[in-house]
């Protein structure tokens, strides 16, 4: 987390991006009845993408 905490705003929006890309694909390939590489990516994916969430919030909060 604390790389992310470390990234700019704009490398933590283009790390969000592609992580919702990779989780696109992994739910594409589980829903065509694919077993994706390996069974905890997708939750792996939720994951990251919450922290960052998370750490857009917080800074949102710190502005104010």
């Amino acid at each position: 987390m604390k790389e992310l905490r470390d990234m700019s705003p704009d490398e933590r929006t283009t790390r969000l991006l592609e992580l919702l890309e990779e989780l696109m694909h992994e739910r594409g390939v589980a829903a065509m009845g694919g077993s994706p590489p390996s069974p905890g990516k997708i939750r792996q994916l939720r994951t990251g993408i919450a922290r960052i969430h998370t750490i857009r919030r917080e800074e949102e909060l710190k502005d104010q």
